[in-house]
């Protein structure tokens, strides 16, 4: 097992590996509604979409905005605590804007971007990377209502979600957007069948440990954010405009995996061996088995692999109070 252990450990790699994944499981209808809504905003506004996405890894939300020509014109800041990810931002985004019929060109200050083009899309985005805390970021009072769309891809299942939107919220102007997408909802599962009634139990602490995870003294995750997500943000007081589901399905056809799949699904069952191995409810050379079981499927192409998500689309509703 000990390959395992250090073979599916970079997470900037799984960022990477993930992105068809989750390009599969966006729900298409709410982002539609978001594009209808920016739409809106571009007839009657008179300055630039200012976008502020947390927890942005490694750009990749930006390469799907401009792919699809969400927006035309627009400031977007993307923030992430880990250098390592704005690092690799730095530079797989302009291998990608040259590869997709895009200039992009450094800005006048550090870690500032200016991308154009794209064909019949036409975009001219300003783009910043910056490492740091998004908590820390929104506490800064020059960012207090600057924002008119917030973007959070992956993020609010691995935080406190009501405690998040609480300190988030101040970013925003009046009747700005919350695009809040891959939200997980209580299923993770693994086929085919290894052992029924362990899979199962597999499956039930996996979700505990997301429960039960405490970063920095504070309840960080929950196993079923998306369904509890609507009344969170109508605490917030955010209307939710759209929502849907966003369920990541990955399996093998005849040629394999799509591109990196395979390290993806590895970093998952390394995830989860990392989050249990140590579980007293576990035996450990049962579980050591069954996650070795669990690889040699993806070698041979077999694991098939679904978990359940929502994505969101809100807006600030100035008539509901912020609890």
């Amino acid at each position: 097992m000990a390959a395992h252990e250090t073979s599916y450990t970079s997470f900037t790699r799984y960022l990477a590996a993930k992105k068809s994944v989750d390009d599969r499981a966006l729900n298409q209808h709410v982002w539609d509604s978001l594009q209808q809504c920016l739409h809106e905003r571009d007839e009657r506004a008179q300055s630039p979409l200012a976008v502020v996405e947390i927890g942005g890894g490694t750009g990749a939300m930006v390469e799907r905005a401009l792919a699809r020509g969400l927006f035309s014109t627009a400031h977007y800041t993307l923030v992430d605590a880990m250098p390592d990810n704005i690092a690799a931002a730095s530079e797989q985004l302009p291998l990608w804007a040259a590869a997709h019929g895009f200039h992009m060109e450094e800005g006048a200050e550090p870690a500032t971007y200016r991308i154009t083009g794209g064909g019949a899309w036409r975009s001219d985005l300003t783009l910043r990377l910056q490492a740091a805390d998004c908590f820390d970021f929104a506490a800064q009072p020059a960012r207090h209502h600057q924002y008119d769309l917030l973007i959070a891809h992956a993020f609010l299942d691995l935080v406190d979600a009501p405690r998040a939107l609480q300190r988030l919220r101040p970013l925003l102007r009046p009747h700005a957007l919350l695009y809040l997408t891959i939200n997980f909802d209580g299923a993770t599962l693994l086929e085919p069948v290894v052992d029924a009634a362990f899979d199962a139990l597999i499956e039930t602490l996996y979700h505990e440990t997301m429960d039960r995870r405490v970063v920095n003294g504070q309840p960080s995750g929950d196993s079923r954010t998306g369904r509890h997500l609507f009344a969170h943000l109508r605490r917030a007081g955010v209307e939710v405009l759209d929502a849907g589901s966003s369920d990541w399905v990955v399996f093998a056809g005849s040629r394999g995996y799509p591109l990196d799949e395979a390290y993806f699904l590895h970093f998952i069952i390394e995830t989860i061996h990392g989050a249990l191995r140590h579980h007293a409810g576990l035996d450990p050379e049962r579980f050591v088995a069954w996650v070795q079981t669990r690889h040699a499927q993806i070698e041979r192409g077999e694991l098939v692999y679904i978990a359940h998500q929502l994505d969101f689309l809100g807006r600030i509703d100035m008539d509901l109070r912020l609890l």
